[in-house]
């Protein structure tokens, strides 16, 4: 229908000139003595309208003509363009496919275009990263520094290869360098919890893994799991004397003290370094709010000394705990083992032996044949106490 609306608008156009030029009877004089030209007006008219579009033609085509250098100079860089995007995408595909060397090589002829250049010298980074090659790795990442618009990408890079290739300090480094710059966000922190947790900076790792809790950006499990190798170290490292362990044991939250698990790792520390009244009280509080075995055993480990308040005290408390638990043998060796300490043989013996019968673990028979043996070693009955030092050492051999 358009089409169709053109012609018709076409040879309208053409009959109303025609009909014009009939009856248009004007001239056209020009007058240069001694010369005279006249000319009709529709002669001139066409003459006119011909050297319009000679000139017109002429004039583009010199215009053209001076502008072809800088056209096929656009053409070349867009064609570098083209050609660099093309290697910038093959060199990420390559990279996602394993196939490292050819990523290097693609991001190589990517990084010919300024434009590129920042983004491909990272691509290659991580590649020479995972074909070992890291002299080049470093080169690429120097040549990344140099765009400024990419600063928070190199340093999020050098922080997860440097951990990778186990250098936590260098990675702490990029990682203050990165804080410097206020960048807080997740991925972030989960990377400045790997360099962390590689260089051992426990007090961080816990700062770093409440951080990431409160976003709920990290498992549960792992976080339980990060959280409890950070007191275990923290816990066992020998440097700390009773007061500064005592410190480091409260400065953890409440919650996570009565874990049976770390309670269990707060009481050996408090053990190795004498302090068991801390230690006794502690797994007193962690077995009111969760019964687990291993607090009863460290139990033993912490009772005081022949008729001190808190070696009574413990055999009581044990007392009533084992009338709330009467077949666990582990609770009946510990009670055994702290009237043994205050020489209560009796009750001792009754206790070991309750042990013994109930108890299907090696180490548990075999402690509870040891304290009987030195029960009856200081009962003067040498018989049976060289009966029961060969069942503990057979037991050992189990």
């Amino acid at each position: 229908m358009r089409i169709f609306l053109w012609l018709l608008g076409l040879f309208a156009a053409a009959i109303g000139l025609a009909v014009l030029a009939r009856f248009n009877a004007g001239n056209v004089v020009f007058f240069y003595p001694p010369w005279r030209v006249d000319l009709s007006l529709n002669f001139f008219i066409v003459i006119a309208v011909l050297l319009f579009f000679t000139l017109f033609t002429v004039i583009r085509a010199l215009r053209s003509a001076q502008r072809m250098p800088q056209r096929v100079a656009q053409y070349r860089r867009d064609k570098r363009d083209r050609e660099a995007n093309q290697a910038l995408r093959e060199s990420l595909k390559s990279l996602f496919e394993g196939r490292f060397g050819q990523a290097e090589k693609a991001a190589s002829r990517a990084a010919s275009v300024d434009d590129n250049s920042g983004v491909a010298a990272l691509v290659a980074a991580r590649a020479a990263h995972r074909l070992g090659q890291l002299e080049r790795r470093q080169q690429w990442l120097a040549k990344a520094s140099e765009d400024d618009s990419l600063r928070t990408a190199r340093l999020m890079t050098e922080i997860e290869l440097l951990v990778d290739e186990h250098h936590p300090e260098e990675a702490l480094d990029a990682v203050r360098e990165l804080n410097s710059s206020g960048i807080r966000h997740i991925h972030a922190l989960r990377l400045a919890l790997k360099a962390n947790q590689a260089a051992k900076n426990w007090p961080e790792v816990l700062r770093l893994v409440r951080s990431l809790d409160k976003n709920n950006a990290i498992h549960p499990a792992l976080s339980q799991r990060l959280r409890e190798l950070a007191y275990e170290n923290l816990l066992t490292d020998a440097s700390h004397d009773p007061e500064s362990i005592r410190r480091v044991w409260f400065a953890l939250p409440a919650e996570d003290r009565m874990r049976p698990s770390i309670a269990v790792r707060g009481a050996r520390a408090f053990v190795s370094r004498g302090l068991h009244e801390e230690a006794s009280a502690l797994i007193e509080k962690a077995l009111a709010l969760e019964w687990d075995e291993r607090l009863v055993r460290v139990w033993r480990t912490a009772g005081g000394q022949q008729g001190t308040p808190l070696l009574l005290g413990q055999i009581e408390r044990c007392e009533k705990l084992l009338q709330q638990h009467p077949t666990d043998p582990d609770l009946a060796l510990t009670l055994g083992t702290f009237c043994l300490r205050q020489k209560l043989w009796g009750r001792a013996q009754r206790c070991l032996e309750m042990a013994l019968s109930d108890s299907t673990e090696p180490e548990t028979v075999r402690e509870a044949h040891l304290k009987l043996a030195q029960l009856h070693e200081a009962l003067q009955d040498q018989e049976k106490a060289a009966s029961h030092y060969r069942s503990s050492a057979l037991a050992s051999i189990l």
